[in-house]
């Protein structure tokens, strides 16, 4: 699942309506499972392990400072500060590496499983963000979480460096793009997922939206379901400052997908 900066960029990680039926089967069990809406909000704390690729000269690496204000938006986003509702997830730096590469740097794409396979620490619990450059209009991509269990060495986000806080994508540098892949990497499908057609995105207090959205179309309305394209939402396609919620669904979806996939280390 990626993000771009407008529409017609490719996304590298592609899933099947198979995957999603099961995704949500094996969500329910997890629902069930944990038995009441207290226990599926309950605080989580993520570890975050960035993986800085640079290009053999330097360029593209991202100083400390921006990588702390990346944690910081995770923070700020999914608890709820900027707006919508609190998720339940903090986040916490756990390390960060810089590694000097071309191919990795200027490919990510190609060289994935090798620059993972190298550089990915912890296990299901641990969300490793990877920064390179990703080219002209894609920002990043994530994989969901059930893919975990038949490839561990894959798990993870990669986004343009420039999409860091700070950085030169102007009207994507406020580090929404890891805030949208981390959403996928917790089960998070875009809201635009299958239009006006059910089930859309999967989560009942997302409006249906029948395209992504570009800039910030405040008000827009694409689908004949009730209510406005939710174009403030982190799983939508606007610039990073239009950007301001996840909806309580969205909250609870991410906490059933940790609880089926990410809090037993040993799955």
């Amino acid at each position: 699942m990626a993000r771009t900066r407008g529409p017609g960029a490719p996304d590298p990680n592609t899933y099947t309506p198979e995957e999603a039926e099961r995704l949500d089967r094996e969500l329910t069990l997890a629902r069930l499972r944990l038995g009441s809406d207290a226990a599926l909000r309950a605080p989580v704390t993520v570890p975050v392990a960035v993986h800085v690729i640079a290009d053999e000269d330097g360029s593209g690496s991202v100083s400390d400072t921006r990588v702390k204000r990346q944690v910081s938006a995770l923070e700020r986003t999914y608890s709820g500060e900027r707006g919508g509702a609190d998720t339940g997830f903090r986040f916490r730096l756990a390390g960060v590496d810089v590694t000097r590469n071309d191919r990795w740097f200027n490919r990510p794409d190609r060289y994935e499983r090798h620059m993972k396979r190298e550089l990915r620490e912890g296990g299901p619990e641990t969300l490793n963000i990877y920064t390179a450059d990703l080219g002209g209009e894609l920002l990043g991509w994530a994989t969901l979480p059930q893919r975990y269990r038949g490839a561990p060495e894959m798990d993870g986000v990669v986004v343009d460096h420039r999409s860091l806080p700070g950085g030169a994508f102007e009207g994507f540098d406020l580090g929404h793009t890891a805030v949208h892949e981390a959403g996928h990497w917790l089960a998070l499908f875009h809201t635009f997922q299958n239009g006006c057609v059910p089930p859309g995105d999967r989560v009942s207090d997302t409006p249906y939206e029948r395209i992504e959205a570009e800039g910030c179309p405040d008000g827009r309305d694409t689908c004949p379901a009730p209510g406005d394209d939710p174009v403030h939402n982190y799983m939508d396609y606007s610039k990073d400052a239009c950007m301001t919620e996840f909806t309580e669904g969205q909250g609870e979806r991410m906490q059933a997908a940790w609880a089926a996939y990410r809090a037993d280390p040993a799955r």
